[in-house]
């Protein structure tokens, strides 16, 4: 008898094995299927939070089927305690599993409230944007200029949340005092700087944090504009004009501030390297007007005769070659063109009353075009 109960308790336990066994690989495959989120969801992950807030949150919100899986799932892989403070895009189907590296994989949030501070050419402003999870794209909240309108709530709002991410986007061709005065004025960054050489920024989106110096995020602006020079030298046409990476960034940067259309960046650089290559005087407009400002602001009005004649290192209109320094910090396709202009015969260049330029390779054609862009600019006077 007590065989038969030994025998007996013997197949329940291997029966019993069976089933765990089962029970394991069944919550394994449930843990890596698809899940049954229909629509893309931000997922806001508090600082001291953990998984089972999460889970919870998870299965409320129907982006997972059992809280006790997930949880199960995160203990086995060892990543329970590799939760990450945050704003996470979790997509349409994902798995229990695909969820939980997103939510302990780290680095910076993948959805949420973003602040945007941008530095342009005639204005500033600051935007708060908030993530579409279903399109993937941001959407504007709010959006003022620091310098004349009031805050508003939402700003202040997104402030105190603790996964609101923050970047600085630098325009191609502001100058380094524009730079300076803007981030200085940010009340997210902290400390002062000098203004820095000009030219020395690369024009790009910065992802910052609160308490940021002012000085560290121009330092990283200098790093990134330092490898974009030097692999624009490093690329240019050795037959050119240009004879030192300065020469280089100083060209891009008269390049940035005469054309906004990308198109044109090679044409136009092609106009100014023929007529160093002549020699002929740049005699463009950007620079006389720097010789004015020193890049502490816009001029807010068209230039004069005797400001046109007034000599000053950078008024090319009075000077041979290049300017004493660049006029604005250039971006990668100024310096690009620069390095490696287009081939053309052209001399002259003027405006088309398009936002773009006419060319010409003689003066007598080029007039004609000077003669077209006035009768345009009388036409808009007089509407």
């Amino acid at each position: 008898m007590w065989r038969a109960i030994a025998s007996n308790a013997f197949t329940m336990l291997i029966v019993g094995m069976f089933l765990f066994g089962g029970v394991i690989l069944w919550g394994q495959a449930q843990y890596r299927a698809e899940g049954p989120l229909a629509e893309a969801m931000c997922l806001r992950v508090a600082p001291g939070s953990n998984m089972r807030r999460v889970s919870a949150t998870l299965e409320d919100r129907g982006a997972i089927e059992s809280a006790a899986i997930f949880r199960i799932g995160s203990d086995y892989t060892d990543k329970s305690t590799q939760l990450k403070a945050g704003a996470f895009l979790v997509p349409e189907g994902a798995s229990m599993a695909e969820i939980v590296d997103i939510v302990t994989r780290g680095g910076a949030s993948t959805c949420g409230t973003e602040v945007v501070y941008r530095i342009g050419v005639t204005r500033s402003g600051v935007q708060v944007r908030e993530m579409d999870p279903a399109t993937n794209r941001f959407a504007e909240v709010a959006s003022f200029n620091p310098a004349t309108d009031e805050v508003p709530a939402e700003y202040t709002e997104v402030k105190s949340q603790a996964d609101t991410r923050y970047r600085v986007a630098l325009a191609e061709g502001v100058t380094s005092w524009q730079v300076v005065q803007s981030l200085q004025g940010m009340d997210i960054l902290t400390g002062s700087a000098e203004v820095p050489a000009e030219g020395v920024l690369a024009p790009d989106s910065y992802e910052v944090s609160v308490g940021d110096t002012v000085l560290s995020v121009l330092t990283r602006m200098e790093t990134a504009q330092e490898r974009l020079l030097a692999a624009a030298w490093d690329a240019r046409d050795p037959e050119g004009p240009l004879t030192s990476p300065q020469d280089l960034l100083i060209l891009a940067s008269i390049i940035e501030k005469e054309t906004g259309v990308a198109s044109e960046r090679g044409v136009v650089a092609s106009v100014f390297t023929n007529r160093l290559e002549r020699p002929m005087r740049l005699q463009t407009d950007p620079t006389v007007i720097y010789g004015i400002t020193r890049g502490e602001g816009t001029l807010g009005r068209g230039l004069r005769q005797s400001e046109l004649r007034r000599e000053t290192p950078w008024n090319t209109y009075t000077i041979d070659g290049l300017p004493l320094t660049p006029i604005a910090n250039p971006g990668r396709a100024s310096l690009e063109a620069a390095a490696n202009p287009d081939e053309t015969d052209f001399l002259f260049f003027v405006a088309d009353g398009t936002g773009g330029h006419v060319f010409a390779k003689t003066l007598d054609e080029h007039n004609r075009n000077v003669r077209k862009w006035r009768e345009i600019e009388r036409e808009r006077a007089n509407q």
